[in-house]
C-alpha cells in the first residue's frame, strides 16, 4: 500500500512540474516582443525571459539611466542654464529656451515624464561638462556602480547610434537599483506634472498608458515607454502588490499594443505565480559532507507551484523555477569543528614525546662513552 501511495506521490509532482513547464512554454510563445524579461525587483529573480541578453537598441528607456545617474551625482536643487545644443535636440521635448534657467529635479521630471530630450541634453551637459564626457562616464558608471555588462550608451536620450544598445535583463538591473532612489521612485511614478516654463505651460502627463490607467492593471507604480525607428516599441514598467514586487523590460514590439499586450501578461503572471520564501540564517545545506549556511535571513521568489533548491560545489544555492535557475546566491562554508583530544590522551602523548626525547640523549651518551672507552683503551 505504501508503495503505491509513494508511486502516486512522485506521479502528481511529475505532472505538476510538467503543467509549470507547459505554462511557462505557453507564456514564451505568447510574448510578441522581440526580447522581454521579468525580474522580481527585490530579490532579482529572473521570473521570465525571452532573449533578455541580446543586445538591441532601447530608446528613451535609456532615460532610466540618465536619471538616477544624475541624482545620484548631481545635486537635484542645482540651477541648470539651458545650452544652445540642448534646445536644438531632436525628437520628444519640453521646450526649453536657450540661457533658459531650470531645477535639475524639474529637468528630470520633463525627461522622465515627457521624455523631454532638450532636457536629457541639459541634464548631460550640467552634470558632466558635455554629452560625449557625460555618456563616457554614465558608462563608467553603469559597469562599475551598477553592474551591468552588456550595455553601452552614446547620449542621454536614446536617440538612434550603432553603438547605443542594451538587453532587456541590463534595464531591468538599471531599473532595479534606481528604485531604490526615493527621488527616482517619486518621478518614474508621477502621472502629470504642472509645467511652467519659459515657451511652454501645460501638465505634463506620462505618456506611459498602464500607468496612466488607460488600460487597466492593478498595482502600476512606474513605467517609461521609448521608440525610434530602429528599436521599435520599449517600455519598462513596475508594479507590486501585497506579494511581490515586478521589474517588466520589452524590447523591440512591432507596435504599442503589442509592448502593452505583453507587459499586461508578464505582470499578471509574476502576480499569480510567484511568492517570496525566507530562508532563514540558521538553515544548512550539504553537498560532499561540506556544510553551507546563509550569512543572513534571505529572501527567495519561488512558484506558487513548485520549486527546486540546489547547491553547487561552490557553495552556490541555486533556485530553480520552471526548470530555469531563476536566482543564485553564494553561501558561507561552515568550518569543520576542531576534533577534540581527551585530557588524558593529551597527557600520554605529550608523556611519550618526553619519554622518546629523553631515550634519544640517554642513547647518544651511552654512544660516546663507548667511543672514548675505545680510543682509551688503544692508547694502553
Amino acid at each position: 500500500m505504501s508503495k503505491l501511495v509513494s508511486f502516486f506521490i512522485v506521479l502528481t509532482l511529475i505532472l505538476s512540474n510538467q503543467a509549470i513547464a507547459n505554462a511557462a512554454e505557453k507564456q514564451s510563445s505568447e510574448i510578441k516582443s522581440e526580447a522581454a524579461v521579468l525580474v522580481d525587483s527585490e530579490t532579482g529573480a529572473i521570473l521570465y525571459s525571452k532573449n533578455s541578453n541580446e543586445r538591441l537598441y532601447p530608446a528613451s528607456l535609456t532615460k532610466i539611466a540618465t536619471a538616477i545617474y544624475a541624482i545620484e551625482n548631481g545635486n537635484v536643487d542645482d540651477i541648470v542654464t539651458v545650452s544652445a545644443r540642448a534646445v536644438k535636440e531632436e525628437g520628444t521635448r519640453v521646450y526649453l529656451v536657450e540661457g533658459e534657467r531650470v531645477p535639475l529635479k524639474k529637468l528630470i521630471q520633463g525627461m522622465l515624464i515627457n521624455s523631454g530630450n532638450d532636457a536629457a541634453v541639459a541634464i548631460a551637459e550640467h552634470i558632466d561638462g558635455s554629452v560625449e564626457q557625460f555618456a563616457a562616464n554614465l558608462n563608467e558608471y553603469l559597469t562599475k556602480k551598477i553592474g551591468v555588462s552588456d550595455t553601452h550608451f552614446s547620449n542621454p536620450n536614446g536617440l538612434f547610434n550603432e553603438n547605443h544598445y542594451t538587453t532587456a535583463l541590463d534595464l531591468a538591473i538599471i531599473t532595479n537599483y534606481a528604485k531604490k532612489n526615493p527621488v527616482f521612485t517619486e518621478i518614474f511614478g508621477t502621472k502629470e506634472l504642472g509645467w511652467s516654463g519659459e515657451s511652454w505651460e501645460t501638465t505634463l502627463l506620462t505618456h506611459h498608458r498602464l500607468l496612466k490607467g488607460e488600460i487597466p492593471i492593478e498595482g502600476i507604480t512606474g513605467g517609461k515607454t521609448g521608440f525610434v525607428n530602429e528599436s521599435k516599441h520599449t517600455l519598462a514598467t513596475t508594479a507590486e502588490n501585497e506579494n511581490i514586487k515586478l521589474t517588466a523590460i520589452v524590447l523591440k514590439a512591432d507596435n504599442s499594443k503589442a509592448s502593452y499586450n505583453d507587459t499586461k501578461k508578464l505582470i499578471e503572471y509574476g502576480f499569480s505565480s510567484f511568492k517570496h520564501r525566507i530562508i532563514k540564517q540558521n538553515e544548512k545545506f550539504t553537498i560532499h559532507k561540506k556544510e553551507y549556511y546563509p550569512k543572513n535571513d534571505i529572501i527567495i521568489t519561488v512558484h506558487v507551484n513548485g520549486f527546486e533548491e540546489s547547491i553547487t560545489e561552490q557553495g552556490m544555492l541555486e533556485v530553480v523555477n520552471n526548470g530555469q535557475v531563476s536566482q543564485s546566491i553564494q553561501l558561507e562554508e561552515k568550518e569543520p569543528k576542531p576534533i577534540k583530544v581527551k585530557e588524558e590522551e593529551l597527557l600520554s602523548s605529550e608523556q611519550s614525546s618526553i619519554n622518546i626525547f629523553y631515550g634519544i640523549i640517554v642513547f647518544a651518551l651511552a654512544g660516546l662513552l663507548i667511543g672514548v672507552r675505545k680510543r682509551l683503551m688503544r692508547k694502553q
